[in-house]
């Protein structure tokens, strides 16, 4: 197989990572209206399950990226999938909240460290005119989970039982490791060990804070997305399984759409001949002018609801794809992971504040009107913090 061809199936193995990713942590919200039925869950209870998968997730994700900077791309993320993949079958035993909550907290743990170990890869196998393009398809995968997780839940609920569903989702994560093992190598040019960077170094870097405040931002609105997008549907728009099942997935498969066309675009400009940085702050302006629309969303029929969530869920991925490619354009191969790490805490703890926060005003009778309002205008401010702190996206000159 030639080189072409294989980094080209590297990612696409990237890709299936993580896809089960949110294939798992979709579970806990599809299923949620069957889970109620055996174990009573609030609006708060239900945020703090969220809080519980984020603020371990975050963790990890920083610690993630320098566990893979330390000990491999391949090792790492085998060790990885392994145990958030036992950790979402242990959600299938639980017969209470904290036992729901424990789960959460070590699926989080494990998934922490995918975007990283992805990321890092991509940095391993990609020159930087490809790196968008194979970001994007990896980034799908977010798409391709969230997609199969609708129709595929309520399937498993109907024949099953909900605890069967965690039981499914954690086998699939322990096939792809072994095909992991079997099907990664790192290139001959990333072989040789070099020493990270340091976090309180990388702090000196006002790149670092942007990017990590920008994903805050941005990824405070996308978990809202992500895990209150079913229960809106079951609450506000009266859904039951079956129709979660049904329409759930659409506003997924937009957001894999926005992950290919977003990295697509920008490689696409870099090809035409425009500069790096030009490149990827366009594409990243476009994504952010589809995400105000969904203010509208409390005013418009089912129908419009679907699609302001679809064009929101678009905006959000090509966006995404850009934040994520921009550590590999900025900082050298030996502290991407590390960098990657950071960004994605940022994301992490953004949903975790924000979660709270939706959890908390609908328990006290607020109404979703308030908080699409807020999420309408997140990746502006972020894309505001991009421009102020990364006025140039070039490789950074950084000494150990």
């Amino acid at each position: 197989m030639d080189l072409e061809s294989r980094r080209w199936r590297i990612a696409w193995l990237l890709g299936a990572a993580i896809a089960v990713s949110y294939l798992d942590r979709q579970t806990l919200p599809v299923a949620i209206a069957a889970i109620q039925r055996d174990i009573p869950i609030s609006n708060t209870q239900f945020s703090q399950l969220q809080a519980a998968f984020l603020v371990a997730y975050a963790v990890m994700y920083a610690a993630g990226g320098k566990l893979i900077d330390a000990i491999g791309t391949k090792t790492g993320f085998a060790v990885i999938m392994i145990a958030w993949s036992l950790a979402c079958a242990a959600h299938g035993v639980a017969t209470a909240f904290i036992g729901l909550a424990i789960c959460r907290f070590l699926l989080g743990m494990g998934e922490g460290g995918g975007f990283p170990a992805a990321t890092k890869a991509i940095s391993e196998w990609f020159p930087a005119g490809e790196r968008s393009t194979a970001m994007g398809l990896i980034n799908s995968g977010t798409a391709v989970g969230a997609v199969i997780a609708p129709p595929a839940i309520a399937l498993v609920i109907g024949l099953y039982g909900w605890r069967w569903v965690f039981f499914l989702t954690g086998a699939i994560g322990l096939l792809w490791t072994w095909a992991w093992l079997r099907m990664y190598s790192t290139p001959a040019a990333s072989e040789v060990a070099e020493a990270g960077i340091p976090w309180l170094h990388l702090f000196r870097f006002r790149e670092v804070w942007g990017l990590v405040s920008a994903k805050f931002l941005s990824d405070a609105a996308w978990y809202f997305y992500l895990f209150w997008l079913p229960k809106y549907l079951y609450d506000v728009r009266g859904f039951d399984t079956k129709q979660v099942g049904a329409f759930g997935w659409i506003p997924y498969a937009a957001a894999g759409v926005g992950s290919l066309l977003g990295g697509w675009f920008s490689s696409h400009l870099l090809s035409r001949g425009l500069p790096l940085n030009r490149a990827r702050k366009l594409a990243m302006a476009l994504s952010v002018a589809c995400m105000p629309w969904i203010y509208f969303m409390t005013q418009s029929p089912v129908e419009m609801a679907l699609f302001l969530f679809s064009l929101a869920f678009c905006g959000q991925q090509a966006w995404s794809t850009m934040v994520m490619t921009l550590p590999t354009d900025l900082f050298p191969r030996h502290t991407v992971g590390a960098v990657a790490g950071l960004v994605g805490f940022g994301g992490a703890m953004g949903g975790v504040v924000f979660g709270l926060v939706v959890g908390w005003l609908l328990d006290h009778g607020t109404g979703y009107g308030p908080v699409f309002a807020i999420v309408s205008l997140m990746h502006v401010a972020a894309f505001a913090v991009v421009l102020l702190t990364v006025p140039r996206i070039a490789p950074l000159t950084m000494k150990r």
